[in-house]
């Protein structure tokens, strides 16, 4: 973080994110960084508010859904500190395990409220996704402050980016491995729990308890991180083919979500506007709850 490696550097930028601007891209990428972590710690309220609306949050979203982004949040959240991270990047990881939590807590509580049946199963499956964001925080708690952290670029909701590599390094040093391969993990959790949600939504033709601002804000989430992402520079001595190739996995990751959520949005203007059968469930489920 020493302001003479980066002389011209924008100085806020040096100061917070401990990371070198050097130009407008630089300096737009870092914003669009933040606007990034903006829409992903936002996104989760919608469907709060929809769950509590509708009563029917359970027949509404997948619960493989819900553990696919859980576990693949817990996995940034466990490699921001095995990478080192900056502490913003850790804190809003700690968000999002936080944020899953809650929502898979509203999931088991209305299935316990619409249907007894499977609570039993439901409920497991978040004390063990308690269990384990409990331990990914404590162990973070208990990180030893002494420990140098290098530099690293900001990248928004990439927790598990790599550090630039010193020189002289292997193309890939140990960590950049396993934060690879940690990364490339979390990118297929992303992906596959968008799948479980569209086969509910196409099963039930219908949309209903679902917030679509959930999938937007995640959207442009992902919008703004992948173009923060090509627009910072390559550190120097780095090309912009190994810079991409370090960054691929997440990459990858918020691309094929982002059109896997184009499909959802689909689902949402075919089903909400263009099926008939839409309407009558969701007046079905909701008279559920009515009958004792």
């Amino acid at each position: 973080g020493n302001s003479s490696a980066c002389p011209d550097g924008a100085a806020w930028v040096q100061a917070v994110f401990d990371e070198c601007a050097r130009d407008g891209r630089d300096v737009a990428s870092v914003l669009l960084g933040l606007a990034s972590i903006g829409c992903f710690a936002a996104a989760s309220f919608p469907q709060f508010y929809q769950a509590c609306k509708t009563g029917i949050m359970d027949q509404a979203l997948s619960i493989y859904f819900l553990l696919g982004w859980l576990g693949g949040d817990l996995l940034n959240l466990i490699g921001s500190f095995l990478a080192n991270q900056l502490p913003l990047q850790i804190y809003t990881a700690i968000y999002y395990v936080l944020a899953d939590l809650v929502m898979l807590f509203l999931y088991c509580y209305y299935k316990a409220k619409n249907r007894s049946r499977g609570f039993q199963t439901s409920i497991n499956a978040a004390f063990v996704f308690v269990f384990l964001g409990t331990v990914s925080t404590v162990s973070l708690l208990h990180r030893d402050p002494n420990v140098a952290r290098a530099p690293a670029a900001f990248r928004g909701r990439a927790l598990l980016a790599t550090d630039v590599r010193e020189a002289g390094d292997t193309p890939f040093s140990r960590n950049e491995i396993i934060g690879f391969i940690i990364g490339s993990i979390s990118s297929v959790l992303y992906l596959c729990s968008r799948v479980p949600q569209i086969y509910t939504n196409y099963k039930r033709k219908s949309t209903a308890g679902v917030s679509y601002s959930l999938f937007a804000l995640v959207m442009l989430g992902n919008t703004l991180y992948g173009v923060s992402v090509l627009l910072k520079n390559p550190e120097p001595g780095q090309s912009q083919g190994d810079y991409l190739l370090h960054h691929l996995p997440w990459l990858v990751g918020s691309l094929g979500v982002l059109s896997l959520d184009l499909i959802i949005s689909f689902q949402f203007l075919a089903y909400w506007g263009g099926k008939p059968g839409a309407p009558e469930e969701r007046d079905a489920l909701l008279g559920e709850q009515d009958e004792p």
